[in-house]
């Protein structure tokens, strides 16, 4: 089943996203609602809730949930040989990098939908992010192992992470993450399909085997296999669940792929492929999810901040 959110005849609706068209939700329930009760409510909220109300290309998709939280891991070890490179000046994979699936928090109230315009920093370096990325549905949870991470995942949905490289590169020496290098927008959508909808997918070590593209204003950039992971999503679970909790709506973003799931890699690989700018178009296809676009923004200014003051360090007050 795909389940999901949007906008018609002016009201928003959350619902089922089906090929015959959109159903809301019996009782008013959103997505939110939904996630919460779990994959095993489903089918019951489907047998109740009619039949379409409109075509799915006469109402405006927004993003199917809002995030509880937002993790994004960079599980894909090419994707950190490339980007290291780009960003960081070398290629390199630290040995850390295979003890565990790490992973950062971005931001949710920057959610934007499918075909949304995402207004970007004033940034010389823009580029997108290509990933997979699971929803947590159910109780909340911790300390989970990897099979019940596994099956605390209600869904899939596609992510752009989309990333100021400059802004980045600038932040991450001060060794706190990306910061505003990636605070400003990040793309979901279409609509979250169920986990049972991608089992056929599964090699048999668990990965999904899922083929992932992105085209810039028409462009193939890049494509990969969701299964060149370095961990299967119930392992990504389980690790951010580690000490924690995690929720229904947390959002699990699988890192970029490689071969190309981001300009960075390959400017990393010696490529002279242009940054993103006003007016582009990223459009991103993962097999047996569905189809993601967004349009770059214009350059949004920030008011200015001075810089760091010199500081005496006393420790009484004069």
């Amino acid at each position: 089943m795909r389940i999901g959110r949007w906008t018609r005849a002016g009201a928003d609706e959350d619902g089922f996203i089906e090929d015959a068209g959109v159903i809301p939700f019996p009782d008013g329930l959103t997505v939110t609602d939904v996630l919460a009760r779990g994959l095993s409510a489903l089918a019951e909220l489907r047998a109740r809730s009619g039949d379409p109300v409109a075509a799915v290309d006469d109402v405006v998709l927004r993003a199917p949930l809002a995030p509880a939280s937002v993790r994004d891991f960079v599980a894909f070890e090419e994707h950190v040989e490339g980007v290291s490179a780009g960003v960081e000046g070398k290629s390199h994979v630290a040995d850390e990098w295979y003890e565990a699936p790490t992973f950062y928090f971005t931001n949710p109230h920057t959610v934007a939908g499918p075909g949304a315009v995402v207004a970007i920093p004033e940034t010389a370096r823009l580029d997108f992010e290509l990933e997979l990325a699971a929803v947590i549905g159910g109780p909340p949870a911790a300390n989970l192992d990897a099979v019940e991470g596994e099956r605390s995942i209600f869904g899939y949905t596609i992510m752009n992470d989309w990333s100021a490289r400059d802004l980045q590169a600038r932040e991450m020496k001060v060794r706190l993450g990306p910061c505003k290098g990636k605070d400003f927008g990040t793309s979901l959508g279409p609509w979250i399909v169920t986990a049972d909808e991608l089992e056929s997918f599964r090699d048999d070590e668990g990965f999904l085997a899922l083929r992932a593209e992105v085209f810039v204003n028409g462009h193939l950039v890049g494509e990969d296999l969701v299964s060149n992971m370095g961990w299967p999503f119930g392992e990504l679970v389980a690790y951010a669940s580690r000490n924690a909790r995690i929720v229904p709506g947390d959002v699990l973003g699988s890192g970029t792929v490689g071969n190309g799931g981001c300009l960075g890699e390959l400017w990393g690989r010696g490529s002279d492929i242009a940054a993103l700018e006003p007016g582009d178009e990223v459009h991103m296809t993962i097999e047996g999810v569905g189809e993601l676009a967004g349009i770059v923004g214009e350059r949004v200014p920030a008011p200015p901040l001075p810089r760091a003051r010199s500081r005496p360090r006393d420790r009484v007050r004069s």
